[in-house]
């Protein structure tokens, strides 16, 4: 493949519901373009973009996929996303490094809620957009359906630039809105050729030619003055002033086809080097760290050369690669590439063009483009690329929050350093994984999007790293406390010939207040009862004893303990005799001063469509969840497309396959996060549960 200037590059990211045809439209687009000798298909496993082996394994996109074609003299780089809300840091990703998005709607099963995120997400980033009806040729597929679903959401903006032509249920042809003409399809690789318009598909054409023309008018007032004299416009002021409109994004393209058949995907290829922006001029923005000014990169050629990395290839047998979009300049292979964010300085040797798992040697890349560089070793999704005479740094990629998090067991225990390095592997590949050890609760957690999500890491450590985990339901970090006060003594005495050991101490326990303390420790030993050289030796039987309380075995907080009396031996007595006895004497004050169990509170936030506020409210009263406000999103583009914030206070326990569930009751369209209140007392069932269940933990030496 030649090398392509700026003006000649389009970025395009493909979005749409799980299973609609973004893997068929791209391999599609890829045949049409020469690319590939036959035409592959997900249920094969012979398609470019899904080659990983979860990918072939489920028949669904797990990974965003790069897919570099040329058409008509220019080079389309098509971005193949996945449809699933599990894999949204893919997404997030790709539309980071596109400037526009083709977002792919079933015609058989309609506007889904993957349609519906697609479109926020494009409001979200500001990316112009093109809408594909996919599947034509089924049955039962309505393009008059999802129009009019379409038009009913977003309004005017949604303009058919071709509609379909059905004889006996069958996908013939199509009518160019803005030619005003109808085509016939031939063969898979031929071009259609042009028919008479059907008298059914007249009237069609008029409704849709007028609001074409209307959208025309509203890019200048000459254009409106004339368009309200009567006057008819050029073929060439038309497709001018819609490309304007499409890239502003006031007009939204809609135009279908067949991905199996390849009808309407050469129309598609034709409108996308036509009316969707190259990277030229499109806002890029950093700061130049040496003059701490801003950068506007902007994807000029003639700026010093810089680039983000927007994604990271980390595979046991592909090696690591760090898939960039050039920012500025002109990136070649030889280049001093100085990396701001670690603070290091590599040479390119090589410099990759990527096309699924396939990596090309090239010599340049232009601003704009997308290329591979493999082995920079510390480089990170989100790092910046630039010059040391030049250091820049660009914003990181927003990338979603992983919430849904399962504890994990490696099968092995001889597997644990793999493990950890496999993981490292895959926290760098994708960024809504996390591997968090939570030592304080002796348990590893892997975060992720969903329990799909989670399933699939663990059958990737397996498949490709030959390792094994365990999933199990984590453990809720409880905590143990006091609501009354005590006055406890314990008395260690201990004989075994020679020396023996005794301790003897006298305390009082009354609840602290400060829940962010484990204890507060106090002396008012009067006449040496206790010898002072013992007070660290009784504090430090206080912190053991707060590791592990009485009642569950659970780290304790806010008690006040004080010591007042006691007695010693001048022989016996030792630092370790008074620890012990201040442990046991912790133990049983806590016992005698109605010791409770307290459980983390969570602050959540959850947003879905109007429609499903009432379910999720009433699910969350289920979940011993306080709901505590309800109103529009604070995104405005949620905001804009109905979507309502629900604030809720929720026991940690209760959100254990909260992910699962809220996908479930809103079609998969709903979203939460969550952060850390504070502590409460924990009902009297869940205290009774816990206690029972925990009972032979609280006199063993440790707990797993």
């Amino acid at each position: 493949m030649q090398v392509y200037t700026t003006e000649k590059i389009r970025n395009v990211v493909v979005l749409g519901h799980g299973g609609c045809g973004k893997t068929s439209l791209a391999e599609a687009m890829a045949h049409l373009a020469g690319m590939t000798s036959r035409l592959g298909k997900v249920d094969d496993g012979n398609t470019i973009s899904d080659y990983d082996k979860e990918e072939i394994k489920r028949k669904f996109s797990i990974h965003t996929s790069v897919i570099p074609i040329e058409w008509d003299n220019t080079k389309i780089n098509i971005f193949d996303t996945p449809g699933y809300f599990d894999f949204i840091g893919e997404v997030e990703e790709a539309i980071s490094a596109a400037a526009s998005a083709i977002i792919v709607v079933n015609g058989k099963a309609g506007i889904e809620s993957g349609s519906i995120r697609a479109w926020e997400l494009c409001e979200k980033y500001n990316i112009p957009r093109m809408i594909y009806v996919s599947n034509m040729d089924a049955d039962n597929a309505s393009f008059k359906n999802v129009l009019e679903k379409l038009t009913e959401r977003y309004g005017k903006k949604i303009a058919p630039f071709h509609f379909p032509i059905r004889e006996d249920e069958k996908f013939v042809g199509y009518v160019n809105v803005v030619a005003e003409k109808a085509y016939r399809f031939q063969g898979p690789k031929e071009a259609a050729k042009e028919c008479d318009i059907p008298d059914y598909s007249k009237d069609n054409l008029e409704v849709y030619r007028e609001s074409l023309m209307e959208a025309v008018a509203e890019t200048s007032e000459d254009f409106m003055d004339r368009y309200f004299a009567g006057e008819s416009f050029s073929d060439a002021e038309i497709r001018s002033a819609l490309r304007v409109s499409v890239c502003d994004g006031t007009i939204v393209p809609i135009t279908c086809g067949s991905n199996t058949l390849l009808q309407g995907v050469y129309t598609l290829l034709d409108d996308i080097v036509k009316y969707l922006p190259s990277p030229e001029g499109r806002s890029c923005v950093g700061i130049n760290l040496k003059t701490n000014e801003v950068f506007e990169a902007n994807y000029d050629f003639t700026k010093p050369k810089s680039a983000f990395i927007w994604k990271t290839i980390s595979d046991p047998f592909l090696g690591k690669y760090s898939i960039i979009k050039v920012a500025s300049g002109v990136i070649k292979k030889d280049d001093m590439i100085y990396n701001e964010d670690k603070d290091t300085e590599e040479k390119l040797s090589k410099l990759y063009m990527v096309c699924g798992n396939q990596f090309t040697e090239v010599t340049e890349l232009h601003a704009g483009d997308i290329g591979a560089i493999a082995k920079l070793s510390e480089a990170r999704t989100g790092d910046t690329l630039s010059t040391k005479a030049t250091p820049i740094r660009f914003p990181k990629i927003n990338i979603s929050t992983p919430y849904h998090y399962m504890r994990y067991k490696p099968k092995n225990k001889g597997d644990i350093d793999k493990i950890s390095q496999a993981l490292q592997k895959i926290c760098q590949e994708d960024m809504t994984i996390k591997n968090v050890n939570d030592a304080a609760n002796r348990q590893t957690l892997l975060y992720g999007i969903g329990e799909q999500h989670l399933d699939i890491i663990v059958s990737k450590l397996q498949s490709e790293y030959k390792v094994e985990i365990e999933l199990s339901t984590p453990k809720v970090a409880y905590r143990e406390t006091i609501k009354k006060n005590s006055d406890e003594e314990y008395k260690y005495k201990k004989q075994s010939g020679g020396h023996g050991q005794y301790g003897h101490v006298k305390m009082r326990f009354e609840p602290s207040g400060d829940m962010d303390k484990p204890y507060e420790f106090e002396q008012v030993v009067v006449g040496g009862t206790v010898p002072k050289n013992y007070f660290p030796a009784v504090e430090k039987g206080i912190v053991d004893a707060c590791e592990r309380g009485p009642l569950a075995a659970y780290p304790v907080v806010g008690v006040k303990a004080t010591l007042y009396d006691g007695s010693y031996h001048a022989v016996d007595s030792s630092e370790m005799a008074f620890k012990t006895a201040a442990r046991e004497c912790f133990k049983k004050g806590m016992m005698a001063a109605n010791p409770i169990l307290l459980e983390p509170v969570m602050s959540l936030k959850v947003t879905v469509p109007g429609k499903f506020t009432g379910d999720v409210m009433g699910d969350l009263n289920k979940r011993r969840g306080r709901v505590l406000n309800m109103g529009p999103s604070p995104d405005p583009a949620a905001a804009a497309a109905g979507r309502q914030t629900i604030e809720a206070e929720i026991p940690m326990e209760s959100l254990f396959g909260y992910a699962t569930t809220l996908r479930s009751m809103t079609q998969g369209s709903g979203d939460y996060e969550y952060e850390f209140a504070r502590y409460e007392q924990a009902p009297a069932e869940v205290q009774a549960k816990e206690v029972e269940a925990r009972k032979d933990k609280v006199n063993a030496e440790s707990v797993d």
